[in-house]
């Protein structure tokens, strides 16, 4: 696992939200972590979830995914039985000093999030020449 990202420990949550039939629940979604020299990418799994639903913050060094599964009917209809459950999708991790966080990007695209968070300049690897004396 990259050293500049630490998830944090994941809870799962259920609650009825007032309806004592159904209950929702918190979702850990699924992660993958790549990195390179200059950046490392969280791709998160968060199926279910509308683009306008989907929540990132950033808040001193921890980073928070945020996407809600709301419940669905087709217009008309009553909802008769329902084994998939909606919720909440969230997943925490803390950042280390080495990521920029000014530039961070995210992107969200067929139920999958996608954060760039890159290297600051200071702790990019380099290369120092060596001279002659």
């Amino acid at each position: 696992m990259a050293r500049e990202i630490t998830p944090q420990q994941n809870r799962s949550v259920a609650s009825t939200n007032g309806d004592a039939n159904r209950t929702a629940m918190a979702f850990t979604p699924a992660v993958d972590i790549f990195e390179r020299d200059d950046t490392t990418v969280i791709v998160a799994d968060m199926p279910g979830v509308a683009p306008d639903d989907v929540d990132v913050a950033l808040e001193r060094q921890i980073l928070t995914l945020r996407g809600k599964v709301k419940p669905y009917a087709p217009e008309g209809y009553r909802r008769l039985s329902s084994e998939y459950r909606e919720g909440d999708y969230i997943r925490v991790f803390t950042l280390s000093d080495d990521i920029d966080q000014s530039k961070i990007n995210a992107e969200f695209k067929n139920g999958v999030l996608r954060l760039e968070l890159p290297r600051s300049a200071q702790t990019k690897p380099r290369k120092i020449s060596v001279k002659a004396a």
